[in-house]
């Protein structure tokens, strides 16, 4: 995600969002999400409101969301979109990455160890 958002971007971006849900193939809420934001830049009030909102959605809720952020700023206007949403954020990728799938790699490794 980047640049400045306006509420009819949002809508494309809702859109989009939908389009690739639709085609995924495992059950509902059971995705990882990995947002990188260090081309985002600061929103306005009205745009971290709605994104609040978009957030909330329990429809959409990943399993574990991690967000990439290059600036303290970005990440305050996240923390406050996120609300009491569980998600963590990294200024590293690969690091968001590891987070994301650490879980799917203990859990393949206590079978593997049962075996």
């Amino acid at each position: 995600m980047s640049g400045f958002f306006t509420i009819d971007s949002i809508q494309a971006f809702l859109d989009a969002r939908r389009d690739a849900h639709a085609r995924l193939r495992c059950g509902p809420n059971e995705h990882l999400t990995i947002n990188d934001l260090r081309e985002m830049k600061i929103q306005s009030q009205d745009v971290v409101g709605k994104f609040y909102s978009v957030l909330a959605d329990p429809a959409y809720r990943s399993r574990r969301l991690a967000f990439v952020v290059a600036s303290s700023l970005a990440r305050m206007q996240l923390v406050r979109a996120l609300g009491s949403r569980s998600a963590e954020c990294f200024t590293d990728p690969l690091a968001a990455e590891q987070w994301l799938f650490e879980d799917l790699i203990a859990h393949r490794a206590a079978v593997a160890a049962s075996r």
